[in-house]
Parts: structure tokens; sequence; C-alpha cells
């Protein structure tokens, strides 16, 4: 008899898996495991999401041209160059299905997100991890890892679960070393988070081997409608729309995307909310002795003496009814990814990671 197996490499893919939100027994848990904005979407989404329910019977439009208008508009970009998905994990589906496959290489970062490698494997292409410094993209490293097989290479900036930034000199000088026929792509999940920050839209623009992606789900309290979005050149655009599905965000998604990014005074309010707690934490806990980078994005990472260690504290946290993220899967043992949640949340985790310490050591 025949045996049925799938294309080669998606054997190799481990499932993902998201951050936990619940603890038995337990009904006062604090969920800071998979960065989302605490204070959710904008009464103006809401609203619009309310709207939609009218016409749940009627296909959604095609071309998304009203949302891509929007993302035009507030970003300052062509909209014919924009193309929207799934969440931003659609549009890194679509650059592995159209861009990589047998025989090609996709180069990712060692705490990189899951996914690159992922979608390089379920495309048949072979995924290549480059180190980091010090828990920062490396761009000498991915550079001396590139060959004539490099189809895609990925870099998240700001960096999850790092938190970490690198500057746009650099981004640029990634563009300019890679190889002819490679695609860089800017995974800017947590762009919106920088003040002034454009994501990479400047380097998209100044060169054809460039390709930034962004989401809803983030700065935009989302993430349960699953909204994405990349933008790029002219030909990679048109080629990403040749293998997006006709009806891949419904009304609904489009309807509730545009009204949340229309909302900039809510945007910039959870921008500044996040900079201060984030600040705040970073201090507090570099205060009790436990380590942590300055972090760009919504989250923080601190460091514990070993992974022992880090093991041990997310039990407390979780303990006391807080929930965080543990990173061994992206080759940090001894880290916990904590989101900045809202001021209560923020010192309710960092007052237990303290008891922790003053009981551990």
């Amino acid at each position: 008899m025949n045996r049925i197996t799938p294309q080669p490499g998606i054997l190799e893919i481990a499932p993902y898996v998201g951050g936990q939100s619940r603890i038995a027994g337990r009904d006062d848990v604090v969920k800071l495991s998979s960065n989302e904005n605490p204070f959710g979407p904008s009464e103006r989404a809401k609203a619009a999401f309310a709207r939609t329910a009218g016409s749940l019977h009627r296909y959604p439009s095609t071309d998304h041209a009203e949302l891509r208008a929007a993302i035009g508009e507030v970003h300052g970009l062509d909209p014919a160059r924009v193309i929207c998905g799934v969440g931003s994990d659609e549009i890194i589906t679509f650059l592995c299905q159209a861009y990589a496959g047998p025989g090609s290489e996709v180069i990712y970062t060692a705490h990189g997100f899951s996914m690159y490698r992922i979608s390089a494997l379920a495309a048949g292409a072979t995924p290549v991890e480059v180190p980091e410094r010090d828990r920062t993209v490396d761009v000498d490293a991915i550079l001396a890892a590139c060959t004539e097989a490099t189809r895609l290479v990925f870099i998240a900036n700001p960096a999850n679960p790092t938190g970490t930034m690198i500057p746009a000199e650099d981004t640029a000088r990634l563009a300019d070393g890679v190889p002819d026929g490679a695609l860089v792509v800017l995974d800017g999940a947590y762009a919106e988070f920088v003040d002034g920050f454009d994501g990479g839209k400047a380097l998209v623009e100044a060169r054809e081997n460039v390709v930034m992606t962004r989401t809803f789900s983030k700065i935009h309290g989302l993430g349960g409608l699953r909204i994405g979005w990349g933008y790029g050149p002219d030909e990679v655009i048109a080629v990403l729309n040749r293998v997006r599905g006709p009806f891949n965000l419904s009304t609904t998604q489009l309807d509730t995307a545009e009204a949340a990014l229309r909302d900039t005074d809510y945007t910039d309010r959870c921008r500044a909310e996040n900079a201060r707690l984030r600040a705040w934490m970073v201090e507090a806990l570099n205060g009790i002795g436990v380590p942590t980078d300055a972090s760009f994005a919504n989250f923080v990472l601190p460091r514990f003496a070993d992974p022992d260690e880090a093991a041990a504290c997310d039990a407390f946290l979780k303990s006391q009814g807080l929930i965080v993220r543990q990173v061994a899967g992206y080759q940090l043992p001894n880290c916990l990814r904590i989101t900045v949640g809202d001021e209560p949340a923020c010192r309710r985790v960092v007052h237990a990671i303290a008891q922790f310490v003053e009981r551990a050591r």
C-alpha cells in the first residue's frame, strides 16, 4: 500500500505554542505572557466591530482598498504597495511560499520569531539560524551566513522576545550586503512602540530588496481578530497577491482595523503609557538584582542566574496568579518575557519577583 506522506520539511515543524492564559484553581489571573495591549482596542474600533454584525452574510472586499488607503494615509505609504493578511504571520507565509522552496535557504536569528523557521520548512526551504550578539541581531553574522542559495532574511526590529533593536544604518547595511535575488524582511510587529520609528519605510522605498511587515495585534489591541499587513516593492506585492486568498480578511476585520488605525490619539496614549511603565519595570528589576535590557517593545526580558532559577521564578509567579512567558524555546532558558501590562499588573509582577529573589538568594 502506498504511504501518504507530507512534503519534505513539514514533519520537522514543532507546532507553535502560544502564551498560557489560565492557572487551574485561580480566577484572579493576570496574563502577561502574550504581549497584548492591556487597554484593549479603542472605543472607535469596538464600535466599528459591532456595526459589521448586520452584514455577516455578505462577502468582504477582495482588494482591501479602504484599509490599504487608511494605512497609506496614516503611515505615509503608497497604498498600491500594501498587502493585508491574517496577521503579519500570513505575510511571512506568503513570502516563503512565493520566494523560498527546495534548494533555497531562509535566514533568521537565534532568538527570532519561531514562524520564520516554521514558514521556511513549510515551503520546503532550508532554515538557517544565525547567532545574535548580546541578545541583539548581528548584521555581520547574518551577512557571513548568506550564500547563493539565500532567498529571504528575516529580522524583527524591535525584536521578540528580546526587545532589543538595531539602528537604521545597520538595516541599510544588511540590505546592501545580501546576495542578489535575496529579500530582507523587516518584521515590525512592535514598531509602533518606538516613538518616531518608521518601521523600515524609508529603507523599503530606497531599495528593491526590502519588505516590511506590521500587525494590528499589538498596540492596536486586535490580537483576537488576526490582521496584519506588509509593504514592499511593486513587483513583490504583485507576486504575494497571486498567492493570497481573495477573501482572506472578513469585513469585520477590515472595518475594525481601519477604525483602530485612524484613532491615532488612542494609539499615542497607549504608546506613551507603555513607555512609562516599561521604563519603570526595567529600572525596578535592575534595582532588585535581576538584569534586564532596555526594551523597545511592550515587554521586558529579565535574566536570572540560570535556567533553574528562571523556572522557579515562573512557578512562584504562577502561585501568585501571574502568568509570564518562559522563552527556553527561543534559546533563552534563563529568561522570562513579561508583557508590560497596566500599572497595577506591572507593580504586582515586579513586587512578586522581588519577593522571589529575597527568598531564593
